[in-house]
C-alpha cells in the first residue's frame, strides 16, 4: 500500500478529475478515530480481532533513566533498535518538520534553525545530524507494554450545496447560538427532533450534502474539501474545518453494529454494504452517535489544497507524514520513528505528532494522516494493525 499520497487536484481546475473522485471519495469513507483531527476529536475505529504484537523491542541504553510522561515513560534505546531506521527517505519527511517550526515548542523549537538549514541537505546529512542531535526512546506504558494500536484518517471529498436543494438536504452546520451556555448540548437525535435546538440551528447551515451518511463520515474526519454549488449555478472549492462539537459523547456506529451482531465486519465499507441492505435502519444508525461536529469554511488555494486541514498543534497536516497522539503520551511537533506491520501496509518511517483526537488515547496509540481522496479513504477505512514507536528527543 503506498505511503504517499498524490495531491488533491487544485481548486481552480480539474474539476473532471474531481468528479470522479468525489465519486469514489464519498463512498469510501471511514468510522473510526474522531477526527479526524485537529484540534478535531476522532472517532473511534470499530473494533476487530486484536493486532498481533510485533518482534520484542532492543534493550535500554544501559546507566540512562527512563523519562516518565503523564501516560507514557520513554525508555532510551541505542539508534539501531528502530527497526528500518536508515532506509527511510527522511527528505520526504522534512515538510513535516518544518510545519511543526511554525509554531513550534521548547525544547523542540531550539532544532528548528537546523532543520530549516538541513531542508536543502543530504539524506546523509540529515541522519547524522539526528544522530548527533537526538536520543531515540522506545515508548511505553508505565507498565512496560510497548506495542499498540495504529488506525488512520483522512479528508473526504464531497460534493455540497450552498442551499437547500433537490437532492441535497442534509445541513452541514457552523457553530450554533447558545452552544457554550450549555454543556453538553443537544444529542444529534435532539438536533433532529426538538424545536428548540432547531431554533438554535436556524440560519446555521454553512451547506447541505446528499447523504446523511456521507456527513456523519465528514463530522467523524472533521475536516473535508467540499464542492460547493453556489445559488447562482457556479462552483467552488472550499475546506470545512473542524469548529467544535456539542460536546456529547462519541459513540461508533461499526461498534454499535458489532454489539447487535449485525455485522462481521465493521469496515467503513461493511457498513455501507449493511445499510444498503437495512435502509429502514439508517436513522437508528445515525443517532447511536450522538456527537455532532459543526465546521467553519476556509478557503482552498492552490497551497492549502497540498496539505492536509490543520491538526491539534495549530500547523497544516502532511500526507503519510503526520499523526494524530496522545499529548499525555507525546507531545505536539516531536519526531517519531513509527514502526507497523499489518494487513494494509507496513510502515517503518519518521511522522511528526501534529494533531490528537478524543479516542486517540494512551502511550502506544497513533492514528496515521492518509491524505485525500480514494486511495486514501481505501486504508484509513481499513487499517488496524500494531504499533510501536521512538520518540526522538533532543539529547
Amino acid at each position: 500500500m503506498p505511503t504517499n499520497i498524490r495531491p488533491a487536484p487544485k481548486a481552480s481546475s480539474n474539476s473532471k478529475v474531481m468528479s470522479r473522485v468525489l465519486m469514489w471519495g464519498c463512498w469510501l469513507g471511514i468510522v473510526g478515530t474522531l477526527a479526524a483531527c485537529g484540534s478535531v476529536p476522532m472517532a473511534t475505529r470499530a473494533p476487530v480481532e486484536s493486532p498481533r504484537s510485533p518482534a520484542v523491542s532492543a534493550p535500554a541504553v544501559a546507566n540512562t533513566p527512563a523519562v516518565v510522561q503523564a501516560r507514557s515513560r520513554w525508555v532510551p534505546v541505542p539508534w539501531e533498535a528502530l527497526p528500518g531506521w536508515g532506509s527511510d527517505s527522511l527528505f520526504e519527511a522534512w515538510n513535516a518538520w518544518l510545519k511543526s517550526c511554525e509554531k513550534p515548542q521548547p525544547p523542540l523549537a531550539a532544532l528548528c534553525g537546523d532543520v530549516r538549514r538541513l531542508s536543502i541537505g543530504s539524506a546523509q546529512e540529515q541522519m547524522e545530524w539526528m544522530q548527533s542531535r537526538l536520543q531515540p526512546h522506545r515508548v511505553e506504558t508505565p507498565q512496560g507494554e510497548a506495542t499498540g494500536l495504529l488506525t488512520s484518517y483522512y479528508e473526504p471529498i464531497i460534493e455540497a450545496s450552498r442551499n437547500p436543494a433537490p437532492g441535497f438536504t442534509v445541513p452541514l452546520y457552523q457553530l450554533p447560538a447558545g452552544l457554550a451556555t450549555r454543556k453538553p448540548w443537544f444529542t444529534r437525535q435532539e438536533m433532529d427532533t426538538l424545536p428548540e435546538a432547531q431554533a438554535a440551528l436556524r440560519g446555521k447551515a454553512i451547506a447541505y450534502m446528499a447523504d446523511p451518511v456521507d456527513a456523519l463520515v465528514l463530522q467523524i474526519q472533521g475536516s473535508g474539501r467540499v464542492r460547493i454549488t453556489q445559488p447562482d449555478g457556479s462552483q467552488r472549492w472550499v475546506r470545512l474545518a473542524y469548529a467544535g462539537t456539542n460536546d456529547q459523547p462519541y459513540r461508533s456506529v461499526g461498534r454499535w453494529l458489532l454489539d447487535q451482531g449485525l455485522i462481521k465486519d465493521a469496515s467503513w465499507p461493511g457498513i455501507k454494504a449493511w445499510l444498503a441492505q437495512n435502509p429502514q435502519r439508517q436513522q437508528e444508525l445515525l443517532w447511536a452517535n450522538p456527537r455532532v461536529v459543526f465546521f467553519k469554511e476556509e478557503v482552498l488555494g492552490d497551497l492549502d489544497a497540498a496539505f492536509g486541514p490543520r491538526g491539534a498543534q495549530g500547523v497544516a497536516l502532511t500526507p503519510g507524514r503526520s499523526i494524530a497522539v496522545d499529548p499525555g503520551s507525546i507531545p505536539y511537533g516531536a519526531p517519531v520513528w513509527l514502526a507497523s506491520n499489518g494487513n494494509q501496509t507496513n510502515l517503518q518511517k519518521l511522522v511528526l505528532a501534529q494533531d490528537t483526537g478524543s479516542a486517540i488515547t494512551g502511550a502506544v496509540r497513533a492514528d496515521y494522516f492518509a491524505g485525500w481522496g480514494p486511495e486514501a479513504a481505501e486504508l484509513a477505512g481499513r487499517m488496524r494493525q500494531p504499533l510501536q514507536m521512538w520518540i526522538l528527543w533532543p539529547k
